[in-house]
């Protein structure tokens, strides 16, 4: 396995040997040989171990398990405990979720911290199987059943390749001292259900189930990636980009034969997971909308609009007399002028002075809201229909701000003038108003 591990990583990682190398290691037996076996090719290596204080004096045994390891082998090492349980209530996860972002941010930390520049983790080709298999069995696309990656940014995982038979004949040919995590002997969690019961029958079925599971893997890894460059060619012709939002365009994605997947290539990223509802927003009204945890596909019309979410801003911001800019929630300046220089109700605005009240305030719009739109005769019209005239999309709307004075609109900011605050040839105090 040595030799094999060599040659695997000289004609695939060949840039890992003059690196600084973070090995997790858990004091397993899969952790256990890849130390060994990277000792043994005299890479420059340091150990990360994650005691998750979940199996109590058994979690203790193997952090001092690889203490002494690394203190016997001259290897720097680094340690940290996590309540995992306390952190798994508190967000709401599984313990193995819990325990993944636990130790991940910290291996991201470490390598930061300590100049370091790839974590290698003991993953191997029964670990991409079994991936594989919950995958499949939980519902997936096809990204889903490429197996494990063997590098994602800085984390690689060169034993990919050798299955856990493989490494469990080099530990005992070698006479290797590793710990036993009893959790990995119950049936509790689905991967070790699939480890014992159901791994062994399709290895039984298929003598060379590895080797053909390895050429599976590359041929749909293959196949994904065909699928990822006509994803980026549609995507360029069918979505726009405007101010931190995608504009799918509806009408020619509908025209794709295969348009559900295509848009299942370009969301996925973001969390999605209802794609029936996401499919359905195609022929819904205008204004339905789909979450994920941090981002909204909203029907506007013509098209899906894709942005991240934002917390409501609830806020009023206070102008008082004298103040001459603001910077919350955006930049207006207010300045005395003699005369109107320049009218535009999208960015700048003039109001006669004796007509507004200060302090004044910027707040968003609510349902009631009315104004007397400028140009317009005098005639009353509320803020909503005025959206609705206007065609805004409810991203739009909801980023709408209003300028009032007491309870009365002034300008609905960036967009229309109130006609009561207008000035005339007889006003002597006009007040500039610009927004930035």
């Amino acid at each position: 396995m040595l030799a094999n591990l060599q040659e695997h990583l000289y004609k695939t990682l060949p840039f890992l040997k003059e690196k600084k190398l973070l090995v997790a290691v858990s004091g397993g037996i899969d952790s256990i040989v890849l130390l060994e076996l990277l000792k043994q090719l005299n890479y420059n290596i340091s150990i990360a171990h994650c005691n998750f204080s979940l199996r109590g004096i058994e979690s203790d045994g193997d952090e001092q398990f690889i203490r002494d390891y690394a203190h016997k082998n001259n290897i720097e090492i680094f340690v940290t405990r996590f309540d995992t349980m306390h952190f798994a209530t508190d967000n709401k996860l599984s313990i193995q979720i819990a325990a993944r972002k636990l130790r991940y941010v910290w291996f991201s930390q470490l390598l930061e911290e300590n100049n370091l520049d790839y974590l290698l983790t003991a993953h191997h080709l029964d670990d991409s199987i079994e991936t594989f298999l919950i995958n499949f069995i939980r519902g997936t696309g096809l990204e889903g059943l490429t197996g494990i990656p063997q590098q994602n940014d800085r984390v690689i995982r060169p034993l990919l390749p050798f299955t856990r038979s493989e490494i469990e004949m080099y530990a005992k040919v070698n006479n290797i001292l590793w710990r036993e995590d009893s959790s990995n002997a119950s049936d509790k969690y689905l991967r070790n259900k699939l480890r014992h019961d159901v791994v062994p029958v399709l290895k039984s079925l298929n003598p060379a189930f590895a080797d053909s599971f390895l050429q599976t893997i590359a041929n749909l890894q293959q196949s994904q990636s065909l699928v990822n460059d006509a994803a980026i060619l549609v995507y360029q012709q069918l979505v726009s980009e405007h101010e931190g939002q995608k504009h799918i365009n509806i009408e020619q994605l509908k025209r794709l034969p295969n348009y559900k997947a295509y848009l299942y290539q370009w969301l996925n990223a973001f969390g999605f997971t209802a794609w029936n509802d996401i499919y359905d927003l195609l022929e819904a009204q205008s204004g339905k909308q789909v979450l994920s945890a941090n981002y909204r596909l909203l029907k506007n019309r013509e098209v899906l609009l894709l942005e991240a979410l934002k917390p409501l801003d609830k806020e009023v911001y206070e102008i008082g007399e004298g103040v001459t800019e603001i910077n919350k929630p955006f930049t207006i300046k207010l300045e005395m002028v003699n005369e109107i220089s320049t009218y535009s109700t999208k960015k700048v605005i003039f109001v006669n002075n004796n007509l507004i009240k200060f302090p004044l305030f910027v707040r968003k719009w609510q349902e009631g809201d009315y104004f007397y739109p400028l140009g317009m005769n005098g005639q009353k019209k509320k803020v909503s229909k005025y959206f609705k005239d206007e065609k805004m999309s409810l991203s739009e709307k909801e980023n709408t701000w209003l300028l009032c004075s007491e309870n009365q609109v002034v300008w609905i900011v960036g967009k229309r003038a109130d006609e009561r605050f207008k000035t005339k040839d007889t006003t002597n105090q006009i007040v500039k108003i610009e927004v930035l």
